[in-house]
């Protein structure tokens, strides 16, 4: 007479692939590569809160009138996300910018780089200055850069006009707000 593990092993084999047999072994998988990647991490030295470093900070404008969107002005030189309108905000000495969220050679959405006080694009690895000039990579010009202004302690963002700096060079050079 065969074995309980024999009996078991014969049911596995003639399994058709249901999730109550596979349900198991993928959970064990998916805990084991949790582990595996944080002892990766934790040797890399990426602490939650380095690996947070390299991600945006996300904010909400505080009103939005037909294509203006009103945020705070930033209190210190870094990058901030409003997902909602796909709007980095960023200050950098003493001068705030609004970009487009994408880099501008195929749209990913960019990230923020702490550490190096730069943006990044994590597809094709383009480099960007605080102020979105372009650094290096495969994009060709800077990040896409929206019209700003300031209205007291906050700045309006024209979320219709965007610039783009081998388009529109001038416009793009302006858009920013002087503290």
């Amino acid at each position: 007479m065969p074995s309980t593990h024999d009996r078991a092993e014969a049911a596995r084999d003639s399994c058709t692939g249901c999730a109550a047999c596979d349900a198991p072994a993928r959970r064990e998988f998916l805990r084991e590569s949790g582990w595996v990647l944080a002892g990766i991490a934790a040797a890399l030295g990426l602490t939650p809160a380095r690996a947070a470093a390299f991600h945006l900070d996300v904010i909400a404008a505080i009103g939005t009138v037909g294509d203006d969107a009103t945020y705070p002005i930033p209190a210190g030189d870094g990058a901030m996300i409003d997902k909602g309108h796909e709007v980095i905000l960023a200050r950098h000495s003493d001068a705030v910018y609004a970009f487009a969220l994408s880099c501008p050679h195929q749209r990913t959405p960019l990230r923020w780089l702490d550490d190096e006080r730069r943006f990044q694009c994590p597809k094709h690895k383009s480099a960007y200055q605080p102020d979105g000039s372009f650094i290096s990579g495969r994009a060709t010009r800077g990040m896409d850069r929206y019209a700003i202004r300031r209205a007291g302690d906050t700045v309006v963002v024209d979320l219709a006009r965007l610039f783009q700096q081998d388009r529109d060079l001038t416009d793009w050079n302006a858009a920013l707000v002087k503290l």
